[in-house]
């Protein structure tokens, strides 16, 4: 969409009434599920949940202090979308979600490798999500983090 915010409330202050019910509700999900540590933050003009530097401080792509980006949330033109780096990193956790979303929705998923897109706000699937967040570890993400860097 092409928000220009500084914090995620400023973020969410700026769509519609619709947009900002659901964004808040995604965004309460993700605060009461992802692992101890996650920090929300604004990233990449998206409102980010990242690992921070006391937590991993050899930081993104090796650069001290920057935060590790693990899920973000944006509001699109045409849908919401949930970018989740671990199951970027964890395809198996991908398909687990494909096929708990094809079990409670008839709706087709539209997914990529680290993305879910919601196009229709009434299919937003809160409870998968919750169960999603807890699904991989910070010391998870971080170990294959590390593996993948080389490190």
């Amino acid at each position: 969409m092409g928000l220009t915010a500084s914090s995620p409330e400023e973020y969410v202050s700026y769509l519609t009434a619709e947009r900002r019910a659901v964004l808040e509700r995604l965004r309460s999900v993700l605060k009461d599920n992802l692992p101890k540590g996650m920090k929300e933050t604004m990233a990449y003009g998206m409102i980010g949940f990242v690992i921070p530097p006391w937590l991993y401080p050899p930081g993104y792509q090796a650069r001290a202090k920057e935060p590790l980006p693990f899920m973000s949330l944006a509001s699109q033109k045409n849908h919401i979308a949930l970018h989740h780096m671990g199951i970027y990193a964890f395809p198996e956790t991908l398909e687990w979600f494909r096929e708990e979303y094809t079990k409670r929705f008839k709706t087709k998923l539209d997914a990529g490798k680290g993305c879910l897109r919601f196009k229709k706000l009434d299919t937003i699937p809160y409870d998968l999500i919750a169960e999603l967040c807890r699904k991989i570890t910070v010391e998870d993400y971080l170990s294959h983090y590390d593996k993948v860097r080389g490190h």
